[in-house]
C-alpha cells in the first residue's frame, strides 16, 4: 500500500469529543487522474503522488469542520481525510517497473480502513465514507467494500458521493472524450479487478469506472451531491478543447452567461442525462439519498460557502448540510432535484 513514488500513504484527522467519539467521517481526497504511464511519472513528482510532498497540516472546513455553526450534525465527530496519491481513485492494483510507479490505490484503501478500524472505528456507532470529485468516485467504487468492514456489527453505515458522478457523456464533437480517458486510467492502473463484480460480469471494465453503472446495485445506503451543471465535466467532458475545433465554446465555458442559445441546450441535455440517471435505478432503493441543484460548480460539502453558510444553495428552502443530515440520520427522505438552471437564486457558481 504506498503511493505511485512508493512512499507511504498518509490521513489526516481530527477526534472526536463528546458524544461524537463513536462516530467517524472518513473522507477520501479527490484531484484527477492519471491515464498513462507518462502522466503517472509527472503526477507521482506531487503531492498526488507522493507523501513526501504533502502538506502536513491541512484545515478541515464544511463537512470536516469542528465548528458546530459550520457543521452541526458531523462537528464532534471523528473526521479524517485520506491524502490521494494513486492517481485512480483509489480503484488500481498493478506495478509499472520500467517507470518505477505504484498503482496501489485499492491496497491503500484497504490499509487505510484497516488501521482506522484498529485504533477506534471498529467499535464506532455511525460511520459515513464521504468523498469529494475523484473521491467522490471512489466513494461510490467502494461504498460496499466499506460497508463489509462491518459486516455483522450493529454500525450505521452510509456514504455520500460529492461531484462523483461523473457522465458517459458525449461531448461537442460527437466522441466520448471522458470515456476515452477513463479506459485508459483503467487500463494503466488495471482497475478492472477491483470494480464491482455486478457490473465486471456484464459490462466492460471502463463502463463499470462511470457510476451511471454501478449506483443501481449498491447496497449500502448512499447520497449523491451534484451540480446538474458540473464546471469540470462541462470543461473537460462535454466540452473539452480537443472537441471545441473552431473555440465556439470557449466563451461559454469561462463565463455561463456568455452561453448562446444552442449551447445552453447542450447543458440542458446533459442536466436531463443526470437527472435521467438519478431518477433511474438508483432511486429505487428506499436507502438513497441525493441533492442535485442547477448551479455551475464542482464540489459543494467541503466550502463553507456551499455546505451550510448564511446564503448557501437549498433546494426547497433547505441547505446541503441539512438535507445530508436529515437523510444521514433518517430524520426526513431527502430527494431533491432542482428545477432547470436559470431558476435557481441561491447558487454559488464558480464556471
Amino acid at each position: 500500500a504506498v503511493c505511485m513514488d512508493g512512499t507511504p500513504p498518509a490521513y489526516h484527522m481530527d477526534p472526536g469529543s463528546g458524544a461524537g467519539k463513536k462516530s467517524w467521517i472518513v473522507n477520501l481526497e479527490g484531484g484527477g487522474w492519471c491515464e498513462s504511464v507518462t502522466a503517472c511519472m509527472y503526477r507521482k513528482g506531487s503531492r498526488l503522488g507522493s507523501s513526501n510532498l504533502m502538506e502536513r497540516q491541512l484545515e478541515f472546513r464544511g463537512i470536516l469542520s469542528s465548528n458546530p455553526a459550520e457543521n452541526p450534525d458531523f462537528y464532534s465527530w471523528n473526521r479524517v481525510m485520506i491524502r490521494y496519491c494513486d492517481g485512480a481513485s483509489f480503484a488500481g492494483e498493478g506495478y509499472d517497473a520500467g517507470s518505477r510507479v505504484y498503482f496501489r490505490g485499492q491496497r491503500i484503501f484497504n490499509a487505510a480502513i484497516q488501521h482506522l478500524l484498529s485504533i477506534g472505528m471498529s467499535s464506532a456507532d455511525q460511520v459515513l465514507l464521504a468523498g469529494g470529485s475523484a473521491g467522490g468516485l471512489s466513494a461510490i467504487l467502494h461504498c460496499d467494500q466499506f460497508g463489509a468492514f462491518f459486516a455483522g456489527r450493529s454500525t450505521t453505515v452510509k456514504c455520500l458521493a460529492d461531484a462523483g458522478l461523473f457522465l458517459d457523456a458525449v461531448d461537442v464533437a460527437g466522441g466520448h472524450t471522458l470515456r476515452s480517458y477513463f479506459g485508459g486510467v483503467v487500463a494503466t492502473h488495471r482497475v478492472a479487478q477491483t470494480l464491482p463484480r455486478s457490473c465486471t460480469g456484464h459490462l466492460d471494465a471502463t463502463s463499470c469506472f462511470f457510476p451511471q453503472n454501478i449506483i443501481g446495485s449498491i447496497k449500502t445506503p448512499i447520497f449523491l451531491l451534484n451540480a446538474a451543471y458540473d464546471t469540470w465535466q462541462i470543461h473537460e467532458s462535454l466540452a473539452p478543447d480537443v472537441a471545441d475545433h473552431g473555440g465556439a465554446w470557449r466563451a461559454c465555458k469561462s463565463n455561463r452567461l456568455a452561453c448562446n442559445a444552442s449551447q445552453m441546450k447542450v447543458l440542458q441535455a446533459f442536466r436531463e442525462q443526470m437527472v435521467g440517471i438519478v431518477e433511474g435505478a438508483f432511486s429505487r432503493s428506499k436507502g438513497n439519498g441525493f441533492f442535485i441543484n442547477s448551479c455551475f460548480t464542482h464540489g459543494q460539502s467541503k466550502v463553507p460557502a456551499t455546505w451550510n453558510a448564511n446564503g448557501s444553495p437549498t433546494i426547497h428552502n433547505k441547505s446541503i448540510a441539512k438535507s445530508v443530515s436529515d437523510w444521514y440520520f433518517g430524520r426526513a427522505e431527502v430527494r431533491a432535484i432542482d428545477c432547470p438552471y436559470p431558476c435557481d437564486h441561491t447558487c454559488h457558481n464558480d464556471i
